[in-house]
């Protein structure tokens, strides 16, 4: 039996644990098996993003005759795009796992790690136990259930990344986050793109009025079908094309789609039971996340788990956030809530989404609120930029004026929605603040404002 003071299963956001651990001395075991750096490093937010710039850049010059530019590219370089994407995660990757071989006070087990018997696990032919172990073990691509799909070689979040060749057609199933940023990604480029989502919307998380839009946006260049499921997949063998069919949940109606490539982008899944946790008595929900309780504390203590591990807001900053939440927890007597509702999240789509807190139904559930909305065209800088389509969706408190959401489409959407952020995380939560503060003029940030200024009862 291997002892320690602090063992860290998952090394993305659970380096920042792992960090602050060796930097105050304590004895630290990290789990690891797969690439150091966890899923936004290698297979999530940074390549993705690494991707989705260059469909920005197509999409605005697509978009530029409108204010006097007429131009257009030659080509575009596939081979490139994806070398430099694949060139700066290796690079993080490697820096990292030869930073974390050479840490004192740090063992690296790079076999997958379960738990054999109560705050015991085993890695390999190390058996290991800590004072306090903190769960950051991530989730995984959701697979469908679609006959034939076994049989085909499609693409997930994971596999797209290592493309050599750009598809000229491509079918996505999945209207979320990652199916949009994807379909977004390869129809900017010039492939041929269909994407199929079951539910009556895309993104359907978000304001119906902002999925509205975006769906009218998006669908100028990408075919869409919505309240549609995928069925049956089959590999056509004369030309090696891909044949799904579909079906209108409402009507019944089948239709057969063909492409090139299948990408499925269903979502995330809890991976926690590769832990085999039961046999430490943790507790999972019935998706299978890990439970918690607000200060990010398991049914077990001195076991922690955060990030997507437990399934709350999926994303890298939120994880980070966590992060510095269970290591206070597990190091202090006072205990630090983790507040999600001030969890901001963007949508690297065309046009961007952002949002933070809740919906506009949601809020009218327990609060009397009012609902402030303003147009980008509406400004000075939007009118400069062209009249671009998007707006500001903001929801109060009547009473204290406390922002209980905002959502955002439009261009810049992931940078504006930090203002309010801001203001929800800190003092009152009011927006007194940006009511209050001086925006410059003429710049997008002005239709923050106008958004609180436009602030009405809504029915």
């Amino acid at each position: 039996m291997e002892q320690f003071d602090v063992l860290v299963v998952g090394s993305g956001s659970g380096m920042l644990v792992v960090s602050a651990a060796v930097e105050q001395g304590f004895k630290t075991a990290l789990i690891e098996s797969n690439k150091m750096g966890g899923t936004c490093i290698n297979t999530g937010c940074v390549p993705s993003k690494m991707l989705l710039y260059p469909a920005e850049l197509l999409a605005n010059i697509a978009e530029a005759a409108k204010i006097g530019i007429k131009t257009e590219h030659n080509a575009v370089d596939f081979a490139n795009i994806m070398n430099r994407m694949r060139a700066l995660t290796q690079h993080d990757t490697k820096h990292l796992a030869a930073s974390v071989e050479i840490t004192p006070n740090l063992t690296w087990f790079k076999d997958p790690g379960e738990f054999i018997s109560d705050y015991t696990l085993q890695s390999g032919n190390h058996t290991l136990t800590a004072k306090k172990i903190f769960i950051a073990s991530g989730a995984q691509t959701t697979i469908p259930k679609i006959k034939g799909l076994q049989n085909i070689n499609y693409l997930t979040n994971e596999t797209v990344l290592q493309l050599q060749t750009q598809p000229k057609s491509i079918l996505i199933v999945g209207g979320g986050y990652i199916g949009i940023e994807y379909a977004h990604f390869f129809s900017a480029l010039g492939t041929q793109t269909t994407l199929i989502q079951r539910s009556n919307h895309i993104l359907p998380q978000e304001e119906p009025e902002i999925s509205e839009l975006l769906l009218k946006e998006l669908s100028k260049r990408i075919t869409i079908y919505t309240n549609c499921e995928a069925l049956e997949v089959k590999k056509e063998e004369e030309n090696q094309n891909i044949t799904l069919t579909t079906q209108n949940q409402t009507t019944k109606t089948q239709k057969e789609l063909t492409a090139q490539t299948l990408m499925i982008a269903t979502g995330r899944s809890s991976n926690a039971y590769l832990l085999k946790p039961q046999k430490t008595g943790l507790h999972l929900n019935e998706q299978g996340f890990i439970t918690v309780n607000e200060h990010l504390e398991t049914n077990k203590e001195n076991i922690y788990a955060f990030g997507d591990a437990i399934g709350k807001q999926m994303f890298k900053h939120a994880a980070n956030y966590e992060a510095g939440i269970v290591w206070h927890n597990a190091t202090h007597d006072h205990k630090v809530a983790m507040n999600f509702d001030v969890v901001p999240r963007g949508i690297f789509t065309y046009p961007q989404i952002a949002a933070v807190g809740l919906s506009e139904q949601q809020a009218k559930q327990y609060y009397n609120i009012l609902v402030g909305i303003a147009a980008y065209r509406d400004t000075a800088m939007g009118a400069a930029m062209g009249f671009p389509e998007g707006f500001v969706k903001v929801i109060v408190e009547k009473e204290t004026g406390k922002i209980l959401g905002a959502h955002i489409i439009g261009p810049e959407a992931t940078v504006l929605i930090q203002e309010i952020t801001n203001a929800m995380a800190s003092g009152n939560g009011d927006y007194s603040p940006i009511a209050q503060g001086m925006h410059i003029h003429p710049a997008l940030n002005e239709v923050i404002q106008n958004a609180f200024i436009n602030l009405h009862q809504h029915n």
